[in-house]
């Protein structure tokens, strides 16, 4: 098979090789940087033509994108208005002045769902947000330091695909009375995301969290999922994000992930909840078993989770056996409709214990529904031992 990657045409010759799924090489192709995604290619003449720190105001002043008013080209470490800018990845970005947009084209397949990711930073100590779109669809997000100390997080976010050529948009709706203010923007990428088979004898989808958006292999603060209400374009198929603050999308490359390569760490409390409709049967018993993990992130203990199942709830504190980096719950519930809720958030607002500051919290895992009658044996693997 043939797939484009990074602007060059990969012929993949396919072999039947233990741990590698046909699945996973058809996410490497369809999951890619955007064109200067990085903002690393130098305009004609170099960065300097463009003035560091100072104006982009043509159309095309910055390779492969399209700009609308003070778009600027920012560089790692350089100072501004008495601040040293942050650039999240490399040594370039750029800075969206008051009401100035970026935008690009991008080929994409007419009704399939997609997933953005960028990277993201303020400037000033007010609040500042970032409006992405894909007309129609369009979300602001509201840029904070709550989640790391780093300065700048990464996020997602969905759309489907009304036509087979889109254009994605970055828009800075603020009117800072400082106009060195302003968000930063790097690394923007885009994957095609499926709707994961449903798995027998579980009612939930996308349980393990193994389908959700791109992340690059050096993303080592994690995803934010922000509020997201609608289960059709959501970057973690399956699931919606109903609460006013971010989930953080986590992998086993820099967190602890009790089973497979993606989990869902909580943050913000009540703040801070991911939940899914899953079909039923009115009136049998079900149970609701997942696994309770912690990321390996310096997070303070204690960590706990309320599980909702329906019209039942239950608080479940981390309290692994020995050297286990995780745990299994389960809850029983009795189904009253044909579609039954399941929910889970953070019990505490936990921060880490080397910055005193960033918000974390307990890891959710493996989430299953299951009628509970069954003659099914389920054996939990408890994680004695981290596999990457």
């Amino acid at each position: 098979m043939e797939c484009e990657f990074h602007g060059l045409v990969i012929t993949i010759v396919w072999y039947n090789l233990p741990n590698v799924s046909f699945r996973s090489v058809v996410h490497f192709c369809l999951s890619r940087l955007l064109d200067n995604g990085d903002f690393e290619t130098p305009p004609a003449g170099g960065f300097s033509n463009l003035g560091l720190g100072g104006r982009g105001d043509g159309p095309t002043a910055i390779p492969s994108w399209k700009t609308n008013g003070t778009v600027e080209a920012v560089e790692s470490g350089q100072k501004q208005g008495g601040m040293i800018l942050i650039v999240p990845q490399g040594r370039h970005a750029v800075r969206l002045g008051n009401d100035a947009e970026i935008s690009q084209d991008m080929k994409v397949e007419k009704g399939s769902l997609y997933s953005i990711t960028f990277s993201a930073a303020r400037t000033c100590a007010q609040l500042e947000s970032l409006n992405v779109s894909v007309p129609p669809a369009s979300q602001t997000i509201d840029l904070q330091t709550l989640y790391s100390v780093q300065g700048w997080d990464s996020y997602a976010w969905a759309f489907q695909a009304q036509d087979d050529v889109v254009s994605l948009l970055f828009r800075n709706l603020g009117m800072e009375d400082d106009p060195t203010c302003g968000p930063i923007l790097d690394d923007v990428a885009v994957k095609k995301l499926f709707t994961p088979d449903k798995p027998k004898d579980n009612a939930v989808l996308n349980g393990d969290f193994e389908e959700g958006p791109w992340m690059f292999r050096n993303e080592s603060l994690g995803i934010l999922l922000p509020t997201n209400l609608d289960e059709e374009t959501s970057s973690l198929p399956g699931w919606i994000v109903e609460s006013n603050r971010a989930v953080r999308y986590i992998d086993s490359y820099h967190f602890t992930v009790p089973q497979g390569k993606r989990a869902i760490e909580l943050l913000s409390g009540k703040e801070g909840i991911i939940s899914q409709m899953v079909e039923t049967t009115p009136n049998k018993p079900y149970r609701l078993t997942f696994s309770l993990g912690h990321a390996g992130d310096s997070c303070k203990q204690p960590l706990a989770v309320m599980a909702f199942a329906g019209d039942q709830a239950q608080n479940i504190h981390y309290t692994p056996n020995a050297n286990a980096t995780f745990q299994t719950a389960d809850l029983n519930f009795t189904a009253k409709a044909d579609r039954t809720r399941v929910a889970f958030y953070s019990i505490y607002y936990n921060t880490r214990s080397d910055d005193m500051s960033s918000l974390c919290g307990p890891v959710v895992d493996d989430i299953r529904v299951a009628l509970s009658g069954s003659n099914r044996v389920n054996v939990y693997l408890k994680g004695f031992c981290q596999i990457k």
